[in-house]
């Protein structure tokens, strides 16, 4: 069999997608989070860190509340669940203080819904948790602009599948944007990686674990013993790997597709086994290699890609490169309405959009962190509801201390009372702790009511109104929630202008 020469590097020099890497500015009704400065071009996929995600205070003393974790060099552990050994692992790096992390993006052919939502918002909580705790991070996350599904709206718009794509690809970018998602390091797209796709698929025909049959290339499963090793699924347990039904000349049934030929009036490129398009499940294991190698940290998705997708990925990463391996496979539990999974073919999904119009987008945001992400959460206006009045209390506080703050911007002294202190501590230590165990973001949610309650009792009590050092404790406490709040991707671009949007929705 033959093997991939340097398979531990990634295939090609970085290139990027040919997205635009400056945000238009995106209006949905009252919701208004432009900032241009929030995308810049990427220059290399790992870059430094940025000042939203700048680490919280290294001490007690608020001379050590603006120390900055330099990149490359973590200050705390971190466990999380990986989904291959069923159990939480210490997150320890293949190349210290550097991290590879790819997530699959969405099949761009209609607006995302709010599972969809879920998923990057629980990828992005991790992207700024590590980026927080002094990590390089390269994030890629994929766009999946060829695929049945995409050429069958087509069809039924009569347009062509790859400009529908482009659009909403573009508009699942404005979603992102209004949920504070940061913008990964490299966006691929499936139809600008042809060559790489092609080239991993007759590396795993040449290295025999694949079958050519008339124009189609199928992966053989019974040729790689390790399948299912991921899913726990054995192999005469499992089905066909692929979107569509199952094709009687294939050797066996979960044998799955890599290269499917040409159908007429379908977009098509040309092969080895002649013109035709990708499976879905090789795109994943090309892009990720391209862009981190065949050997990386993490790989992540909502769970019900474990299988076939990440299964498939696993064997087919593997048939090209022995040497490949992702240390931690990181899934999300389900959005589900009526105890059942939201999904668009199941027709009982809401759009991203169609809830923004009834709430802030950060309130879908902390909604969709009010559970541990590993956990299903049902889909509710009551807790939506319930969401919305929180953020809203968040921000009329932290609004309420801007005010206050500017009338004293001169002759605040260093030191802070014992009290202050220890609400802080505390806060800091459930924050530090709840994270690094698994991304507990509702124990940290939970959390705030301590120092928020503390704000408003030293700004409108008449008791905290006679306290010492009361602007200082304000002032204190106000920065460490707001650090908080930006490493979770809660921090707004300013609290008048969410007061004005919650007073329009």
């Amino acid at each position: 069999m033959g093997t991939l020469l340097k398979c531990n590097k990634p295939l090609f020099s970085i290139r990027f997608s040919s997205f635009p890497n400056s945000l238009r500015s995106v209006q949905l009704r009252t919701h208004s989070f432009n900032n241009p400065k929030r995308r810049n071009p990427i220059r290399r996929c790992f870059s430094s860190l940025s000042p939203s995600s700048q680490p919280l205070i290294n001490g007690t003393t608020l001379d050590k509340m603006d120390g900055n974790q330099q990149p490359g060099s973590p200050s705390s552990e971190l466990w999380l669940h990986n989904t291959m050994s069923k159990k939480k692992e210490l997150f320890m790096p293949k190349v210290e203080g550097k991290v590879g992390m790819y997530v699959c993006g969405v099949t761009a052919y209609d607006l995302s819904h709010i599972g969809h939502a879920r998923v990057y918002v629980t990828f992005d909580v991790l992207y700024r948790y590590l980026k927080h705790l002094g990590y390089e991070v390269c994030y890629v996350r994929n766009f999946t602009d060829v695929d049945d599904k995409i050429i069958a709206r087509a069809k039924e718009l009569a347009e062509d599948p790859i400009s529908l794509s482009r659009r909403y690809c573009d508009e699942f970018i404005q979603d992102m944007v209004h949920l504070q998602c940061l913008p990964p390091s490299v966006e691929p797209r499936v139809s600008d990686h042809m060559p790489h796709i092609i080239d991993m698929i007759k590396q795993i025909v040449d290295n025999g674990y694949a079958y050519r049959v008339e124009g189609d290339v199928f992966f053989s499963v019974e040729n790689f013993p390790e399948y299912g090793q991921l899913s726990g699924r054995k192999l005469e347990d499992n089905r066909a790997g692929e979107r569509v039904a199952v094709d009687s000349r294939k050797r066996n049934p979960a044998d799955f597709a890599l290269w499917k030929s040409a159908k007429e009036g379908e977009p098509f490129w040309e092969s080895p086994w002649g013109p035709g398009r990708p499976g879905w499940h090789i795109e994943c294991s090309a892009m990720s290699a391209a862009y981190l190698g065949y050997s990386f940290d993490i790989h992540g998705g909502g769970m019900d890609l474990v299988f076939p997708h990440h299964e498939n990925e696993i064997a087919q990463s593997c048939a090209a490169c022995k040497q490949s391996n992702v240390s931690y496979w990181i899934h999300n539990g389900f959005v589900t309405v009526d105890s059942e999974k939201m999904s668009k073919s199941l027709g009982n999904f809401f759009t991203i959009r169609e809830v923004m119009d009834l709430y802030h987008p950060l309130a879908l945001r902390l909604f969709l962190m009010g559970t541990h992400y590993r956990s299903p959460i049902n889909y509710s206006d009551v807790l939506l509801e319930s969401a919305s009045e929180r953020i809203f209390y968040i921000y009329q506080t932290l609004h309420d201390c801007e005010n206050v703050l500017s009338q004293h911007d001169k002759g605040l002294q260093e030191s802070i009372p014992p009290e202050t202190l220890n609400v802080i501590n505390k806060f800091h230590n459930d924050f530090s702790t709840s994270m690094s165990d698994d991304l507990h973001t509702p124990v940290v949610l939970a959390a705030l009511s301590d120092p928020l309650k503390t704000i408003n009792d030293l700004l409108h009590t008449r008791k905290g109104k006679k306290q010492a050092m009361r602007i200082e404790s304000v002032a204190a406490l106000e920065k460490i929630i707001r650090n908080v709040l930006s490493v979770l991707g809660l921090m707004p671009t300013s609290y008048s202008e969410v007061k004005t949007a919650f007073n329009n929705v």
